[in-house]
Protein backbone atom coordinates (compact mmCIF):
# COMPACT_ATOMS: atom_id res chain seq x y z
CA UNK A 1 0.00 0.00 0.00
CA UNK A 2 2.90 2.35 -0.73
CA UNK A 3 1.61 5.78 -1.56
CA UNK A 4 -1.39 5.36 0.73
CA UNK A 5 -1.69 7.84 3.53
CA UNK A 6 -1.92 6.54 7.08
CA UNK A 7 -5.63 7.30 7.46
CA UNK A 8 -6.46 5.52 4.19
CA UNK A 9 -4.60 2.40 5.31
CA UNK A 10 -6.44 2.31 8.63
CA UNK A 11 -9.80 2.85 6.95
CA UNK A 12 -9.15 -0.05 4.56
CA UNK A 13 -8.32 -2.29 7.54
CA UNK A 14 -11.41 -1.16 9.43
CA UNK A 15 -13.64 -2.08 6.50
CA UNK A 16 -12.08 -5.55 6.64
CA UNK A 17 -12.68 -5.68 10.41
CA UNK A 18 -8.92 -5.86 11.05
CA UNK A 19 -6.60 -4.07 13.46
CA UNK A 20 -3.32 -2.49 12.39
CA UNK A 21 0.00 -3.97 13.43
CA UNK A 22 2.53 -1.12 13.61
CA UNK A 23 6.10 -2.17 14.47
CA UNK A 24 8.76 0.40 15.30
CA UNK A 25 12.44 0.18 14.39
CA UNK A 26 15.25 2.72 14.50
CA UNK A 27 16.64 3.82 11.13
CA UNK A 28 20.37 3.16 10.90
CA UNK A 29 20.50 0.65 13.76
CA UNK A 30 23.16 -0.59 13.37
CA UNK A 31 23.31 0.78 9.79
CA UNK A 32 20.96 1.51 6.90
CA UNK A 33 21.81 -1.76 5.12
CA UNK A 34 20.52 -3.68 8.13
CA UNK A 35 17.52 -1.35 8.34
CA UNK A 36 16.57 -2.36 4.82
CA UNK A 37 16.68 -6.05 5.78
CA UNK A 38 14.45 -5.39 8.77
CA UNK A 39 11.96 -3.36 6.74
CA UNK A 40 11.76 -6.15 4.16
CA UNK A 41 11.13 -8.64 6.95
CA UNK A 42 8.37 -6.47 8.41
CA UNK A 43 6.80 -6.22 4.98
CA UNK A 44 6.98 -10.00 4.51
CA UNK A 45 5.35 -10.57 7.90
CA UNK A 46 2.41 -8.32 6.98
CA UNK A 47 3.05 -5.19 9.02
CA UNK A 48 0.32 -2.66 8.14
CA UNK A 49 2.42 0.44 8.84
CA UNK A 50 6.02 0.82 10.00
CA UNK A 51 7.10 3.49 12.44
CA UNK A 52 10.69 4.39 11.58
CA UNK A 53 12.67 6.26 14.19
CA UNK A 54 15.09 9.07 13.34
CA UNK A 55 18.09 8.93 15.72
CA UNK A 56 18.61 11.94 17.96
CA UNK A 57 21.11 12.71 20.71
CA UNK A 58 18.48 13.65 23.31
CA UNK A 59 15.45 11.35 22.86
CA UNK A 60 13.34 12.46 25.82
CA UNK A 61 10.42 10.07 25.27
CA UNK A 62 12.54 6.97 24.75
CA UNK A 63 13.68 4.37 27.20
CA UNK A 64 17.13 2.73 27.37
CA UNK A 65 16.49 0.23 24.56
CA UNK A 66 15.61 2.83 21.94
CA UNK A 67 18.19 5.27 23.29
CA UNK A 68 20.84 2.58 22.71
CA UNK A 69 19.49 2.00 19.19
CA UNK A 70 19.71 5.73 18.47
CA UNK A 71 23.30 5.77 19.72
CA UNK A 72 24.22 2.88 17.41
CA UNK A 73 22.53 4.63 14.48
CA UNK A 74 24.30 7.92 15.13
CA UNK A 75 27.59 6.09 15.51
CA UNK A 76 27.14 4.60 12.04
CA UNK A 77 26.70 8.10 10.59
CA UNK A 78 22.92 8.00 10.11
CA UNK A 79 21.34 11.41 9.51
CA UNK A 80 17.87 12.63 8.58
CA UNK A 81 19.09 13.42 5.06
CA UNK A 82 20.52 9.92 4.64
CA UNK A 83 17.28 8.38 5.90
CA UNK A 84 15.17 10.32 3.40
CA UNK A 85 17.54 9.44 0.53
CA UNK A 86 17.43 5.81 1.69
CA UNK A 87 13.63 5.76 1.72
CA UNK A 88 13.42 7.41 -1.69
CA UNK A 89 15.44 4.54 -3.19
CA UNK A 90 13.69 1.83 -1.16
CA UNK A 91 11.27 -0.50 -2.90
CA UNK A 92 8.76 -1.43 -0.23
CA UNK A 93 4.96 -1.54 -0.17
CA UNK A 94 4.27 -0.93 3.53
CA UNK A 95 3.57 2.75 4.40
CA UNK A 96 6.27 4.45 6.47
CA UNK A 97 5.63 6.79 9.39
CA UNK A 98 8.68 8.75 10.56
CA UNK A 99 9.06 9.37 14.28
CA UNK A 100 11.45 12.25 14.75
CA UNK A 101 12.20 14.89 17.32
CA UNK A 102 11.89 18.53 16.30
CA UNK A 103 15.58 19.44 16.38
CA UNK A 104 16.70 17.39 13.34
CA UNK A 105 13.77 18.72 11.29
CA UNK A 106 14.31 22.32 12.38
CA UNK A 107 17.98 22.08 11.39
CA UNK A 108 17.07 20.41 8.09
CA UNK A 109 14.45 23.05 7.29
CA UNK A 110 10.78 22.46 8.03
CA UNK A 111 9.33 22.85 4.54
CA UNK A 112 12.33 21.15 2.95
CA UNK A 113 11.79 18.20 5.28
CA UNK A 114 8.15 17.75 4.32
CA UNK A 115 8.91 18.19 0.62
CA UNK A 116 11.70 15.59 0.73
CA UNK A 117 9.61 13.28 2.91
CA UNK A 118 6.86 13.42 0.29
CA UNK A 119 9.38 12.57 -2.44
CA UNK A 120 10.52 9.63 -0.29
CA UNK A 121 6.91 8.36 -0.04
CA UNK A 122 6.68 8.98 3.72
CA UNK A 123 3.03 8.59 4.71
CA UNK A 124 2.99 10.20 8.14
CA UNK A 125 5.09 11.93 10.79
CA UNK A 126 5.14 11.77 14.59
CA UNK A 127 6.91 14.46 16.63
CA UNK A 128 6.92 13.30 20.27
CA UNK A 129 8.14 16.69 21.49
CA UNK A 130 5.71 18.84 19.46
CA UNK A 131 2.70 20.25 21.30
CA UNK A 132 -0.52 21.07 19.49
CA UNK A 133 -0.13 24.71 20.50
CA UNK A 134 3.22 24.96 18.67
CA UNK A 135 2.31 22.81 15.67
CA UNK A 136 0.77 25.30 13.23
CA UNK A 137 3.77 25.58 10.89
CA UNK A 138 4.39 21.83 10.87
CA UNK A 139 0.74 21.00 10.25
CA UNK A 140 0.60 23.56 7.44
CA UNK A 141 3.48 21.96 5.53
CA UNK A 142 2.29 18.45 6.28
CA UNK A 143 -1.03 19.33 4.68
CA UNK A 144 0.68 21.01 1.72
CA UNK A 145 2.74 17.90 0.98
CA UNK A 146 -0.04 15.43 1.85
CA UNK A 147 1.65 13.81 4.84
CA UNK A 148 -0.44 12.77 7.83
CA UNK A 149 0.28 14.26 11.23
CA UNK A 150 0.05 12.07 14.32
CA UNK A 151 -0.10 13.52 17.82
CA UNK A 152 0.23 11.80 21.19
CA UNK A 153 -2.49 11.59 23.84
CA UNK A 154 -1.51 10.64 27.39
CA UNK A 155 -3.78 8.91 29.92
CA UNK A 156 -3.64 12.16 31.91
CA UNK A 157 -4.85 14.36 29.02
CA UNK A 158 -7.94 16.40 29.90
CA UNK A 159 -11.07 16.31 27.70
CA UNK A 160 -10.24 19.79 26.39
CA UNK A 161 -6.72 18.73 25.47
CA UNK A 162 -7.90 15.47 23.90
CA UNK A 163 -10.22 17.47 21.66
CA UNK A 164 -7.33 19.66 20.45
CA UNK A 165 -5.05 16.70 19.80
CA UNK A 166 -7.66 14.70 17.92
CA UNK A 167 -8.48 17.69 15.73
CA UNK A 168 -4.81 18.19 14.81
CA UNK A 169 -4.21 14.49 14.06
CA UNK A 170 -4.93 13.55 10.45
CA UNK A 171 -3.46 10.02 10.43
CA UNK A 172 -4.33 8.52 13.79
CA UNK A 173 -4.21 9.51 17.42
CA UNK A 174 -1.23 7.89 19.17
CA UNK A 175 -2.47 6.82 22.59
CA UNK A 176 0.36 6.57 25.10
CA UNK A 177 -0.70 3.65 27.26
CA UNK A 178 1.59 4.58 30.14
CA UNK A 179 2.77 7.80 31.73
CA UNK A 180 6.48 7.37 31.22
CA UNK A 181 8.95 6.31 28.56
CA UNK A 182 8.92 3.66 25.86
CA UNK A 183 9.63 0.15 27.05
CA UNK A 184 8.20 0.62 30.55
CA UNK A 185 5.76 -1.87 32.06
CA UNK A 186 2.26 -1.71 30.62
CA UNK A 187 -0.61 -1.04 32.99
CA UNK A 188 -4.19 -1.60 31.84
CA UNK A 189 -6.97 -0.63 34.23
CA UNK A 190 -10.53 0.70 34.23
CA UNK A 191 -9.39 4.31 33.89
CA UNK A 192 -7.31 3.35 30.84
CA UNK A 193 -10.32 1.72 29.16
CA UNK A 194 -12.61 4.61 29.98
CA UNK A 195 -10.16 7.24 28.77
CA UNK A 196 -9.30 5.52 25.49
CA UNK A 197 -13.02 5.03 24.91
CA UNK A 198 -13.44 8.79 25.20
CA UNK A 199 -10.59 9.44 22.76
CA UNK A 200 -12.13 7.03 20.25
CA UNK A 201 -15.53 8.70 20.59
CA UNK A 202 -14.30 11.53 18.33
CA UNK A 203 -14.33 9.13 15.39
CA UNK A 204 -10.67 9.20 14.37
CA UNK A 205 -8.45 6.10 14.38
CA UNK A 206 -6.62 5.50 17.66
CA UNK A 207 -3.50 3.33 17.97
CA UNK A 208 -1.94 2.30 21.26
CA UNK A 209 1.79 2.26 21.95
CA UNK A 210 4.42 2.69 24.69
CA UNK A 211 4.79 -0.38 26.88
CA UNK A 212 3.22 -3.03 24.63
CA UNK A 213 5.87 -5.75 24.64
CA UNK A 214 4.28 -9.20 24.36
CA UNK A 215 1.79 -10.89 22.00
CA UNK A 216 -0.61 -11.25 24.93
CA UNK A 217 -0.52 -7.51 25.65
CA UNK A 218 -0.86 -6.72 21.94
CA UNK A 219 -3.91 -8.99 21.65
CA UNK A 220 -5.49 -7.40 24.70
CA UNK A 221 -5.03 -3.73 23.76
CA UNK A 222 -6.15 -4.43 20.16
CA UNK A 223 -9.65 -4.82 21.60
CA UNK A 224 -9.71 -1.13 22.48
CA UNK A 225 -7.92 0.45 19.50
CA UNK A 226 -7.62 0.54 15.72
CA UNK A 227 -3.99 -0.50 15.86
CA UNK A 228 -1.15 -1.59 18.14
CA UNK A 229 2.36 -0.12 18.12
CA UNK A 230 5.26 -2.24 19.41
CA UNK A 231 8.68 -0.63 19.65
CA UNK A 232 11.24 -1.40 22.34
CA UNK A 233 10.52 -5.12 22.40
CA UNK A 234 11.08 -5.40 18.63
CA UNK A 235 14.24 -3.27 18.70
CA UNK A 236 15.61 -5.48 21.47
CA UNK A 237 14.79 -8.73 19.61
CA UNK A 238 16.38 -7.55 16.37
CA UNK A 239 19.49 -6.40 18.22
CA UNK A 240 19.89 -9.72 20.02
CA UNK A 241 19.11 -12.05 17.12
CA UNK A 242 17.63 -11.31 13.69
CA UNK A 243 16.02 -14.78 13.44
CA UNK A 244 14.38 -14.38 16.84
CA UNK A 245 13.11 -11.03 15.61
CA UNK A 246 11.25 -12.70 12.76
CA UNK A 247 9.61 -15.22 15.09
CA UNK A 248 8.61 -12.44 17.46
CA UNK A 249 7.11 -10.39 14.63
CA UNK A 250 5.11 -13.43 13.52
CA UNK A 251 3.74 -13.90 17.03
CA UNK A 252 2.70 -10.24 17.28
CA UNK A 253 1.05 -10.28 13.87
CA UNK A 254 -0.93 -13.38 14.76
CA UNK A 255 -1.96 -11.96 18.13
CA UNK A 256 -3.23 -8.69 16.68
Amino acid sequence: MKGFRVRETLEILKRKNKKAFIPYIMAGDPNLEETEKRLKLLEEEKADLVELGVPFTDPLADGPTIQAAAYRALKSGTTLKKILDFLKALNISVPIVLMTYLNPVFCYGIERFFKDAKNASVSGVIFPDLTVEESEQYVKYAKKYEIDTIFLVAPTSTPKRVSKIVKASTGFVYYVSITGITGAALRLDKDFKKHIGYVRSFGKPVCIGFGVSTPEEARYVAQFADGVIVGSAIVKKFYENFSDGRDFIKSLREAI
